[in-house]
């Protein structure tokens, strides 16, 4: 049976990439009684049944299943924040990473419109700081064409999520990068009917033979589920390193006595905006978590 990937769903249709052929199918009962509904990115076994259709008849196991986008075997997500016009939202940012560090997956952030930094602008303390923690950064201007062939290289031979805020010029990167792509956009567009009030579906599209780059809101809801406030640590990445070393095994950093994270923030070593935005979650969850069980 041949074998391919979901790369869109709709409707109770799931559309499989074969090669370059692309096969519409329906997924087995089978599925539905195990409660396993299939994803994009799947990678599955179908039987043919016409021309362009089949059945989903087996899906093989998955390296990752997110619920918001719903979407599986994403192997990155690609966070797009743009400079000025709307300014880098720092909140938003760290909220991002710690809902992808939840979900395993890796995370670049791409700084746009690097064109309009004024004299005597930079954001280079910001790009040092996260390139510090462990996130690679990268500064990119499409109408001057500054820094797009590096974050090119990022996307190739993978299966990515993009991700940012309204207005940062998400489409604009796309398709800088691959100047074909626009067409492509388009025509998924006007084929799914998106509108004000429209849902978004997910959909893969292929920049090139083995590259993928998901058409979805990405981590739109930025809600934290069901995350517990003990397990927030786990997703500040320099915190985390720091944990360890912590008086208390349970401390969560905020006045706990020999706490190391303190400490370091003390000594001017832990960035105090990224802290604040861990305690200000640190709250929230908190509250999450008195709601669910009140």
């Amino acid at each position: 049976m041949p074998e391919g990937m979901i790369v869109k769903a709709l409707s109770g249709f799931y559309y499989v990439q074969v090669a370059d052929q692309l096969i519409q199918c329906k997924a087995r009962g089978i599925f539905k009684k195990r409660g396993i509904t299939p994803l994009v990115g799947d990678r599955v076994k179908i039987s043919v049944t016409g021309s362009v259709e089949g059945v989903v008849e087996e899906i093989f196991p998955r390296s990752v299943s997110l619920i918001r986008p719903p979407i599986a075997n994403v192997e990155q997500a690609v966070l797009v924040f743009s400079a000025k016009e709307p300014a880098l939202n720092r909140r938003l940012l760290d909220r991002m990473l710690v809902l992808i560090e939840k979900a395993h997956i890796e995370a670049s952030i791409v700084i746009t419109k690097i064109d309009l930094l004024q004299e005597g602008e930079s954001l280079d303390e910001q790009m040092r700081l996260y390139k510090g923690i462990g996130y690679p950064v990268y500064a990119v201007s499409v109408k001057s064409a500054i820094g797009l062939e590096e974050v090119r290289r990022l996307f190739h031979n993978r299966i990515s999520v993009l991700a940012g805020q309204s207005g940062v010029g998400k489409s604009s990167l796309l398709n800088g990068l691959y100047p074909s792509l626009q067409l492509k956009m388009g025509e998924v567009s006007q084929k799914l009917g998106r509108g004000r009030h429209t849902t978004r579906h997910v959909e893969l599209i292929a920049v090139d033979a083995n590259s993928y780059i998901a058409d979805t809101p990405g981590f739109s809801q930025l809600d934290f589920g069901d995350m517990e406030p003990e397990e927030l640590d786990n997703y500040f990445k320099e915190i985390a390193r720091l944990s360890d070393n912590c008086y208390y095994r349970e401390c969560l950093h905020e006045t706990e006595h020999d706490c190391a994270v303190i400490e370091t923030l003390r000594q001017g070593k832990v960035n105090e905006t990224r802290y604040g935005h861990y305690i200000e979650f640190l709250k929230e969850l908190r509250e999450l978590k008195e709601t669910r069980y009140s």
